[in-house]
C-alpha cells in the first residue's frame, strides 16, 4: 500500500511496511511515538519539492477545491503507474475519486488512513530526509500567507499605505499653507493693510501681491485677470490713500518669494487631492460614495489598514477618532460621545442638532458593510455604497419630516412608525374618599361665614327702617316731639363742650359756626 501525503514542501509518497499493525486504529499512534518507530511502519518511496511559493500556494488551492493539479498528476503517472496492482491511501475522499476516475488507480479513504496521516505528520522530519527543519517552518509560513490571501481574496494591487501617507502630507500641506498665509498677509499688512480686508481668498491676494509688488504699481499694472473690475477699482482707490508705511525692493522681494511659495504648494495640494481621490475609488470606491475620500482616507490611516478597518465593528467606525473623549467620559461617568471621524462626512453635516446622533449611528452601521465589501469582495463597482447611501438619506427625510409633521399637529401618520410602549391600566386607590373631613379649607369656611353675618345684618337693618317708618305714619306728631327733645339735649351738650374748651383760633371757630349751621338745616329738614 502506497500512501500520499501532502506537506507544503512538496509532495510526498510513502510505502507501508507492516500493514497488519495498521488494523488496530485505536493503538496505532503508539507506533509513531518516535522516528525510529515510525521508519518501521511506513517508509519514503519520492519526494516531489515545489520550487516556490506559487507553485505551493497553486497545489493547495487545487487540493482545497478537490482537483488534481499538474504536478501531482505527473509524479502520480510516474511512481504509483508502476505499481499499479497496489492500493493508493489519500486523505481527501474527494480527490480519491478524482484520481480514480482520471489515472485509474484504486484509492483508500477510511478512520484508519486519518490515523495514518496524523502519525506521518507527528514525525514528518523523521521520514523526510534532506529538508531541514528551518526550510519547512519558512515554507509553511510563506504558504499559510498565501493561502489565507487566497481565501480572503485580498489583492496585493490594494495598497492601502499610499492612502495613508497622502491623507498624512495633506493634513501637513494645510497646516503648513495656513501658517505661510498668515505670514504673508501680516508681512504685506505693514505696507498695505487695506488689501487684506478687500481680498479675503488667499490664493488671489499672494497672486496679486506677487504680480504687483509695491503698492504705488497698482495705478498702473492691470490686474484683471486675477480680480473682478469691481474689485480692482476699489483696490487702486485703497493704493492711492494707504495708511502703510514705505518698505525697500529687497522686503517686497522677499514677500514675493513668499508668494511663490504659497501658490506652489496649493497647485501640489489640489494634485494631490486628485491622487487621493482616483486611489480612493480604486481601493474603497462604496466607502468613498459613502463618507467621501478624504474621511474614507482619514478612517483608513487611523485603524492603520483597510483590512484592519474592515474587521472593526460599527460602534467602533462610529466613534474612531474620538477615543480620548470617550475613556474620559468613561472615567468621569458622563454621557460618551456620539460621533468621531465620521462626524465630517456630509450626510452627518446635512442633519439637525437633534438627530446628528441617530444618523451617525446608522451611517456607521452602513459604512462598516461596505468597508467590508471594498476589503474582502472582489467586485470593484460602487453599487453597494449608492444604496446604501440611499437608504440614509431617505431615513434622515424621513426624520426631518417627522419633526415638521409633530409641529404641524397631524399625526396620523406618527401612529405607524412610533416605537410601540406597552401601557396596562393600573387603576390607583384614591384615598379621598376614606376622610370623613369636608374638603373645604378653614379660610374658605370662615369668609362664608362672615360673609352670612354681614347679609343678616343688613336684613336686620332694614327691617327696623320700615318699622320706623310705620310708626311715623301711624302717630305722626308724637314722634316728630321725641325727635324734637332728643336733639335740644345734643345742642345743649355740645354748647357746654365748647364752653369748657376755649377756641384757640378764628380757624376752629369758623369750622364750628358751620358744624351748628348743618345741624341746624338738618333739623328744619326733618321738622
Amino acid at each position: 500500500m502506497l500512501v500520499l501525503f501532502e506537506t507544503a514542501a512538496g509532495y510526498a509518497i510513502f510505502k507501508i511496511l507492516n500493514e497488519k499493525k495498521l488494523q488496530e486504529v485505536d493503538s496505532l499512534w503508539k507506533e509513531f511515538e518516535t522516528p525510529e518507530k515510525a521508519n518501521k511502519i511506513v517508509k519514503l518511496k519520492h519526494f516531489e519539492k515545489f520550487q516556490d511559493t506559487t507553485e505551493a500556494l497553486a497545489a493547495s488551492t487545487a487540493l482545497v477545491e478537490g482537483k488534481l493539479s499538474k504536478n501531482l498528476k505527473k509524479i502520480l503517472k510516474k511512481i504509483v503507474a508502476k505499481d499499479a496492482h497496489e492500493q493508493l491511501a489519500v486523505a481527501d475522499a474527494k480527490l480519491g475519486g478524482v484520481i480514480k476516475d482520471k489515472l485509474n488507480l484504486s484509492c483508500i479513504h477510511s478512520p484508519m488512513v486519518t490515523e495514518l496521516m496524523r502519525g506521518i505528520r507527528s514525525q514528518i522530519e523523521g521520514l523526510i530526509t534532506g529538508l531541514p527543519s528551518r526550510e519547512m517552518a519558512a515554507m509553511c509560513l510563506g504558504l499559510a500567507h498565501s493561502l489565507s490571501r487566497y481565501k480572503l481574496k485580498f489583492s496585493p494591487d490594494k495598497v492601502d499605505t499610499m492612502i495613508i501617507q497622502a491623507i498624512s502630507l495633506l493634513d501637513d500641506l494645510d497646516k503648513e499653507l495656513n501658517n505661510y498665509i498668515m505670514r504673508c498677509r501680516e508681512w504685506y499688512g505693514w505696507h498695505f493693510p487695506e488689501l487684506g480686508k478687500i481680498i479675503t481668498d488667499n490664493l488671489t491676494y499672494c497672486k496679486c501681491v506677487r504680480k504687483v509688488g509695491d503698492r504705488s504699481n497698482f495705478a498702473s499694472s492691470d490686474v484683471s485677470d486675477i480680480l473682478p473690475e469691481e474689485i480692482e477699482e476699489e483696490v487702486k482707490a485703497a493704493a492711492e490713500i494707504s495708511m502703510g508705511t514705505e518698505v525697500s525692493e529687497e522686503d517686497i522681494n522677499n514677500i514675493i518669494h513668499l508668494c511663490d511659495q504659497v501658490i506652489e504648494i496649493s497647485e501640489y495640494r489640489t494634485q494631490l487631492y486628485d491622487y487621493l481621490k482616483n486611489r480612493m475609488m480604486a481601493i474603497a470606491p462604496n466607502l468613498t460614495v459613502m463618507v467621501g475620500e478624504l474621511v474614507g482616507a482619514r478612517l483608513i490611516a487611523h485603524a492603520g489598514s483597510l483590512l484592519n478597518l474592515a474587521k472593526h465593528p460599527a460602534s467602533t467606525v462610529q466613534l474612531l477618532g474620538a477615543e480620548k473623549a470617550l475613556f474620559r467620559a468613561l472615567k468621569t461617568k458622563r454621557d460618551t460621545p456620539k460621533f468621531g471621524l465620521i462626524y465630517h462626512a456630509s450626510l452627518v453635516g446635512q442633519t439637525n442638532t437633534k438627530n446628528k446622533g441617530k444618523i451617525s449611528r446608522m451611517l456607521a452601521a452602513k459604512t462598516a458593510l461596505t468597508i467590508r465589501y471594498d476589503a474582502l469582495g472582489e467586485d470593484t463597482s460602487a453599487e453597494m455604497g449608492a444604496e446604501n447611501r440611499l437608504k440614509v438619506e431617505t431615513r434622515l427625510r424621513h426624520l426631518e419630516e417627522r419633526g415638521i409633521r409633530r409641529i404641524s399637529g397631524t399625526g396620523k401618520a406618527l401612529a405607524r412608525t412610533d416605537k410601540y410602549q406597552n401601557r396596562s391600566e393600573v387603576k390607583v386607590f384614591d384615598p379621598s374618599g376614606d376622610s370623613t373631613i369636608p374638603a373645604v379649607s378653614k379660610k374658605r369656611k370662615i369668609q362664608e361665614v362672615e360673609e352670612q353675618d354681614t347679609e343678616v345684618a343688613v336684613k336686620a337693618k332694614k327691617f327696623k327702617a320700615e318699622i320706623k317708618e310705620e310708626t311715623t305714619v301711624e302717630d305722626g306728631e308724637p314722634v316728630k316731639k321725641k325727635k324734637k327733645k332728643r336733639d335740644k339735649e345734643k345742642q345743649a351738650e355740645e354748647e357746654e363742650v365748647l364752653n369748657e374748651e376755649p377756641p384757640t383760633s378764628p380757624t376752629v371757630e369758623n369750622t364750628e359756626k358751620k358744624k351748628k349751621k348743618k345741624k341746624k338745616m338738618k333739623d328744619e329738614d326733618e321738622d
